[in-house]
């Protein structure tokens, strides 16, 4: 499981550290997150949307929509797994994702 108080410390460090701020792009954003989400399913089940969702995390369409099923096996997979927002992302700098809640669509600064 991924450390987020280290992750976050790591990367106020580095903030503090440069001395020019960078832009960092959001197809390299969209990758990196990617491969974090499978790094924490490769450690055990995500948490299910419905718990997400109630500690106050917002949630895309695709996943209110998956949120509603009663199975939480299917709640604790990546819907982004398979949605062209990601594709997107990953592959086109900036790209035109404008669905609220998802979190490629942040970092192409919608």
């Amino acid at each position: 499981m991924i450390d987020e108080g280290a992750l976050q410390k790591l990367l106020q460090a580095a903030e503090e550290k440069a001395e020019a701020p960078a832009r960092v792009s959001s197809r390299l954003q969209s990758r990196v997150f990617s491969r974090l989400i499978e790094a924490e399913q490769e450690q055990g089940p995500l948490r299910i949307l419905s718990a997400s969702r109630a500690a106050g995390h917002e949630l895309c369409v695709f996943e209110s929509t998956v949120a509603l099923l009663p199975s939480d096996d299917l709640q604790a997979r990546n819907p982004c797994a398979v949605c062209h927002a990601r594709i997107l992302g990953e592959r086109v700098e900036r790209a035109p994702i404008y669905w609220p809640g998802c979190a490629y669509a942040r970092f192409c600064g919608h």
